[in-house]
């Protein structure tokens, strides 16, 4: 598989100060990469890196031949703003090919038929006419999921997806991005939670005491790996 995104012996921070160094990784078309690590650890400023949003203080992002940073498509972590955000569903979707439209100020067909189709992938085809206010916080992230899908070329970059949803609704989150990466898209998933890491991913990037990189079998046979298990409560 070739590789789509590179990171190599990165430094990130703000104002010249560093929150995390040494930092080395490799994601290929395929993987399904867990970004795991303890607050303030520099999860977050990893996020912007790989967007572009926010460079490195030293080392290099790089991407693969043909790929760039503006075909990932990335779900934030919700925030009050999301949620109040005064939009139709279908148009929230659509707002994920803003940098699709080129010189033209409207959606063609096949736009507006590709955004019905990720809405039908989510499960939520039927909400597309309702305004995004009024719907529940599984709900939204599905249709967030949808309109990051149409953001995406090959890579979708995954926030704390499950925040503040409860575990039956986060269990059907994870079955559709697990679904996806089984059809082939790339998963960088920005979590807390133990269970997409053990169940699903092939990659763990840790940040924090004892950074690691590597597959997640060699991940949690690690010192670092077996200290988070223990963390996170999980016992074989």
């Amino acid at each position: 598989m070739s590789i789509l995104i590179k990171g190599d012996d990165l430094s990130l921070g703000y104002e010249g100060k560093s929150v995390a160094d040494g930092i080395s990784f490799e994601i290929s078309e395929g993987d399904y990469l867990c970004i795991l690590g303890e607050n303030g650890a520099g999860k977050s400023t990893l996020v912007k890196a790989i967007l572009g949003l926010h460079a490195p203080l030293s080392g290099t992002i790089s991407y693969g031949a043909g790929f760039s940073n503006r075909e990932i498509g990335y779900l934030a972590q919700q925030t009050m703003v999301q949620q109040s955000f005064p939009a139709s569903v279908e148009e929230v979707v659509l707002s994920g090919m803003v940098n699709r439209l080129g010189k033209r100020f409207y959606y063609s067909r096949s736009q507006k038929n590709e955004a019905f189709g990720n809405l039908r992938k989510m499960g939520v085809e039927d909400l597309r006419k309702k305004s995004f206010q009024e719907l529940s916080g599984g709900q939204m992230q599905r249709v967030l999921l949808a309109r990051a899908l149409c953001a995406a070329g090959k890579v979708l970059l995954l926030d704390e997806p499950v925040s503040g949803l409860d575990p039956h609704t986060s269990s059907g989150l994870y079955s559709i991005v697990d679904r996806l990466n089984s059809e082939g898209m790339t998963i960088i998933m920005v979590t807390h939670d133990i269970h997409p890491a053990l169940n699903s991913a092939s990659h763990v990037l840790y940040l924090g005491r004892g950074f690691f990189f590597g597959r997640k079998d060699e991940y949690f046979a690690s010192e670092t790996g077996r200290r988070f298990l223990k963390e996170a409560g999980h016992h074989d």
